[in-house]
This record gives C-alpha cells, structure tokens and sequence, in this order.
C-alpha cells in the first residue's frame, strides 16, 4: 500500500459509492435556470452568474431558505428526471459506481406536484443508470420541519411503490424536530421491510440526545452526519460493535458550521468505525464526492490509506448484497495496484 499522500487524479478514479445525496441538492444553477424558463417561472435570476450568486448561506437555516424555494422549477416528470440523469452523469465522471440517493416527496406535494409524477421522473432516471455502470437505489426522506401526520401519509403514497425504494430517512431542519417526533412512521417503515437512516446534523441542540434515540429507539441501520457522536464514547463503541456506518459530508460541513469536522471524522476512522464521505448538495456547495475526498484530504493531511478506507467504508455499509460489496471492494484493490504501477501516488 502506498504511504503518501494521495493526488487529486487517484482520488477522482477511485471506484466510490455515494450514500448521502439529495436529488434535489444537485438542482445546478444552469439547469435550475433552464427549468425556469421552461415551465415559465419567475425565480428573480435571469442569468446563470446570478443564480450562483443566489447560492449564499451560513447556516443550516439560510441554506434551507435557499434549497426549498429553488425547488419550484421542478413540475413535470421530465423535469425529476432530468434532475437525477444530470447528477448521475456527473457521477460518473467522478467513477461513482454505487448510489443511494435522498429524495424529499414533501416538498413537491406540498406545492401541488403529484407524488407519482414526482417518482415515475426519478425511478426512471434510477433505472437508465446501468447504461452508465452505475447501481442506483432511491431513499424516501420525511421533512422533519414538517408534522408526524404528514410523514405518516407521505408513506402511505409510498407503499405502491416498495419495491423501489431501498430505504426510509429523516432530514431537514433538526431544531425541536427530534427523532421521537417520527416513531410511529419509522416503526412501519422498520415493518414492511425498509432500511431506515436519519440525519442528526452537527453541531445542533440536543445533538447527542437525537444520536442516542435514533440508534436505541428508531434502531437505524445508518446515521447521515453524525459527527457529535465522538462526545459519547459509549454511543462510538455502540455503532462500532453493531456495524453503523455514519455518512459524512466535509465540505457541506463547513457552509453550516466553522469546519468540515475532519479531526471528527478521522477520529471516528482510525477507531475502527465505518465513516464515509459523501457530498450532500453538490450544486449549492460545489463540490462532488472525489472534491469532498479531496478537500478532506488536503486540508487534514489524510494518507492514501486513509481515503482508500474511506472508500471501502461506502461500499460496506452499502445496502447491498455481501457479494456486490466484495466485487465492489476488489475493484478498490484492483485500481490501487494499477495506478501505482502506473504512477507514483
């Protein structure tokens, strides 16, 4: 294994799989602007340099206020759709080979937009992925901003469609939105066979209270964010022992708070714990999962053995087969010795 530090080449080539990801943060500045014009919506940006410069925030709060209105472009099925091809081809280019995608129904019935029109766009996007050698699977979030009831009956529409989605998660604005708010849905969801993740966001009130009752009483098989769980050794040995990998997003990180929480995340991996690097909303922080890697990287001076485990870490706590996850894992092995036979990392 090499034991330098690794270039912005190598990390970009990595086969990677990406396991926090909201489709409707990769809305991109041109095609938010060409969706405008096409569905006749007045957004106040006419260019693509001033929808960019509507892309300024500071905190959990200021970003929500951005990401929720920027969403009223989307209204046909071929809107949805082309929003999931658009990041998936961009995945791609940053050799994701595996992904497990956010998507939020609230948003869009909450404004009128069916939630069957809403799906057929992104399912369809999820199926054609395999043209571009990519697995794709979709994540049905709850808007925790929004009431219990509205969670239950977004996952009552849902049920026709489980056998398309892999898996049921929490996100949005965690202030006084605990997890115990969404018991009863996530006791269904954990009935009809769902995964289920959450987001328990840095640095917010009652982080550690909101870790604690998604690992013990929602009893998630994942947690997104998460980072404050090094405050709680007992909680870190807890997720340790039982598998629980946590989804991280570095650069995401430091819009909302003071830093990436990257001595978090190399705490948490050189513990053994299966951390991961993902890029939340890649259109409004710009920058994809290889640029979240490598940021992380430069910025905390991590070895090449330490991204590679990072890496390793997607495919792991990936919900996917034992086998996929060796094949996937191999081909981690497989492109190391051939770069370093190639070039010196």
């Amino acid at each position: 294994m090499p034991t330098n530090y690794p270039t912005k080449e190598f990390i970009k080539m990595l086969p990677k799989a990406e396991l926090h990801l909201h489709l409707e943060g990769t809305l991109e500045p041109e095609l938010k602007l060409k969706l405008a014009r096409r569905n006749k919506i007045t957004i106040g940006q006419e260019t693509i340099e001033e929808v960019q410069k509507s892309y300024q925030f500071d905190s959990l709060s200021s970003f929500l206020n951005v990401y929720y209105p920027a969403m009223n472009v989307l209204q046909t099925e071929e809107d949805f759709y082309e929003l999931a091809w658009e990041y998936l081809k961009k995945a791609k280019e940053h050799n994701v080979r595996h992904v497990e995608v956010f998507f939020d129904p609230q948003a869009h019935t909450s404004r009128g937009v069916s939630f069957e029109k809403m799906f057929s766009g992104y399912y369809r996007a999820i199926q054609d992925s395999s043209s571009l050698g990519i697995s794709a699977n979709l994540i049905m979030c709850f808007l925790r901003d929004m009431s219990a009831e509205s969670a239950m009956e977004t996952f009552e529409q849902a049920l026709p469609y489980k056998d398309k989605i892999v898996g049921i998660g929490l996100d949005s604005d965690e202030r006084d939105n605990p997890p115990s708010k969404f018991f009863d849905v996530f006791k269904r969801a954990k009935e009809e066979g769902f995964y289920i993740t959450m987001h328990c966001d840095i640095d917010q009130e009652n982080s550690i209270e909101h870790i604690r009752q998604a690992l013990f009483d929602a009893k998630v098989e994942r947690l997104d964010h998460g980072t404050n769980i090094v405050e709680n050794p007992d909680l870190v040995k807890y997720i340790k022992e039982n598998n629980i990998g946590l989804t991280c997003c570095p650069v995401s990180n430091s819009f909302v708070v003071e830093d990436m929480k990257g001595k978090e995340i190399i705490e948490l991996l050189e513990q053994g714990v299966k951390v991961t690097v993902n890029s939340d909303d890649p259109a409004y922080f710009q920058s994809y999962i290889s640029d979240d890697l490598y940021a992380l990287a430069e910025n905390y001076s991590l070895t090449t053995e330490q991204v590679i485990q990072l890496v390793k870490n997607s495919f792991a706590i990936a919900w996917i087969s034992e086998e996929e996850k060796e094949k996937y894992i191999q081909s981690i092995d497989e492109y190391v010795k051939t770069f370093n036979k190639l070039k010196v990392i």
